[in-house]
């Protein structure tokens, strides 16, 4: 049974670019047969707690002597990378949000990165289970960040997933971008909305292929 784990971090209900983007790769992946299950944890409606204890960074037998973290978030963080580990293929709407990745996506990260758990700490050769795993980030911004432009590397929240995702957790990351989401409301000159629109439709034409391909 294929399994897509769906996470959605924007707070924007109504209007935002990487929910109806993630919409359009989730229902794809839906479309290719009813066994193919969609796990969906929206991260603004139904925010994670933030880590109360810092022994929760690490598994039990590498917290310093005494810890005692809270065993409803222990079996919280159990239970997410649980989920995780299921999951066929990660699907991740990542809205920039002051240059970075929201903080409800950050709480998400801050659970499932575990030494020793998900990433390699003293034994590289069996801690590192989800290696090789795809994960599709779906990057909306509202400026400009193309090459070459002033703010080419403000983008704050691609190179950390990247770090963590690929680096720390061996998956295979691909990303999703559409740029210049806020064009429209500030009335920029039509060239520059014609480039929203030109992207927007991309990337949702990438996901469908995405799905496709990856399902």
């Amino acid at each position: 049974m294929p399994t897509l784990l769906h996470l959605d971090s924007s707070a924007d209900l109504m209007t935002s670019r990487s929910r109806a983007i993630t919409a359009t790769f989730a229902d794809t992946w839906r479309s290719l047969g009813s066994d193919h299950t969609v796990v969906h944890r929206d991260l603004h409606r139904e925010p994670l707690p933030h880590l109360t204890d810092a022994a929760l960074h690490f598994p039990p037998h590498l917290r310093p002597e005494g810890a005692n973290p809270s065993a409803e978030q222990e079996a919280l963080q159990q239970l997410l990378i649980a989920e995780l580990v299921a999951a066929d293929v990660l699907l991740i709407g990542v809205p920039l949000y002051n240059y970075s990745m929201p903080s409800t996506l950050k709480a998400w990260i801050d659970y499932i990165h575990v030494p020793a758990v998900t990433t390699p700490f003293d034994d590289p050769a069996s801690q590192q289970p989800l290696a090789g795993r795809p994960a599709v980030l779906v990057s909306t911004r509202g400026g400009v960040y193309d090459a070459g432009t002033p703010t080419e590397f403000d983008d704050h929240a691609l190179p950390a997933l990247t770090l963590i995702l690929a680096n720390a957790l061996g998956m295979t990351v691909e990303t999703i971008v559409a740029t210049r989401t806020l064009k429209d409301r500030f009335s920029a000159p039509a060239d520059e909305i014609a480039k929203q629109h030109a992207e927007l439709a991309a990337a949702h034409e990438t996901a469908a292929r995405a799905a496709r391909r990856l399902g």
